[in-house]
């Protein structure tokens, strides 16, 4: 059993074009999903019945505690070894086929106003080298709705400032050139002047290494603080942000999918019900047959 999830596993890190997070939660998932067949006393993946998957999905949300949302991502990752099992002739039936997935909550994601954006976008201090650094990551996560792991992969020459755009490797390591303003453009050459490095990297940390994903997340928590804005605001909170402003002012959804990197229109669709709930607020308060 193990060797076919280690053959499996290996597939997909040689064949297809996962983030290493990616490939690290398959792993996980799937090394988790072993042990407890083996607790259970199944030592054979083709012995497995929907019974023993309906108790391991049961132990998940039980024992484990974990959110509809994880429990979904796990069966994915088991239902994708059962089919490169069942294709590759090693097992003849899949017992995941007919095995339904948790319903999901659908929960809107958090947004800043544009007055609490630009608060936040203010408070760094321009004339130190961090704060500097700092107004040019809020910059740049608000002005192209790049994802934390994006920016943190950014490299001086993904810039470029005379034609306003800005090369990013987001899920799947596929590339993509985004739009950035001005705003932005002038924070990041303040930055620069500041920092005077010739490193590769766009944004350096204080040892003169290549920023985290975790140290952005702080950064920023430090800012909201300073900023008094009672929202829990994280990097993809920015994300979040330019999806609904531009929503808000008209951009239509298939750009703002482009704009997102999302594969599918219906990831982006969330943003619709954001915009649409506030619609709604609007037409309850001002009309008056409403």
């Amino acid at each position: 059993m193990q060797d076919h999830i280690n053959k499996y596993l290996a597939h997909i890190e040689h064949n297809r074009n996962f983030s290493p997070q990616t490939l690290r939660a398959y792993r996980n998932d799937l090394h988790q999903y072993f042990s407890f067949l083996t607790a259970e006393g199944c030592g054979n993946l083709g012995n497995v019945t929907r019974l023993i998957l309906r108790k391991f999905l049961a132990f998940l949300k039980k024992n484990q505690d974990y959110s509809k949302t994880t429990i979904a991502r796990k069966l994915v990752s088991i239902r994708s070894l059962y089919k490169f099992l069942c294709h590759e002739g090693i097992l003849e039936l899949n017992p995941v086929e007919n095995v339904r997935s948790p319903k999901l909550d659908r929960n809107l994601p958090g947004f800043m106003s544009i007055n609490e954006t630009e608060t936040l976008l203010n408070t760094p201090n321009l004339s130190a080298l961090l704060g500097a650094r700092d107004s040019a990551i809020m910059e740049t996560l608000y002005s192209t709705g790049m994802r934390v792991s994006e920016l943190a992969g950014i490299n001086v020459t993904d810039v470029d400032f005379d034609k306003g755009l800005v090369k990013v490797k987001g899920k799947g390591k596929k590339e993509r050139l985004l739009p950035i303003g001005n705003h932005a453009l002038h924070a990041i050459q303040l930055y620069m002047g500041k920092r005077g490095s010739d490193k590769q990297a766009l944004f350096l940390n204080n040892r003169g290494g290549r920023l985290t994903e975790r140290s952005v997340a702080r950064m920023l928590e430090k800012y909201v603080k300073r900023a008094g804005i009672n929202l829990n605001v994280s990097p993809h909170t920015f994300r979040h942000s330019f999806a609904t402003h531009l929503l808000d002012r008209g951009a239509d959804l298939r750009s703002v999918q482009e704009l997102l990197g999302h594969a599918n229109l219906s990831t982006t669709q969330i943003y619709t019900h954001i915009t649409t709930e506030r619609l709604r607020r609007v037409y309850d308060k001002a009309h008056p047959r409403a």
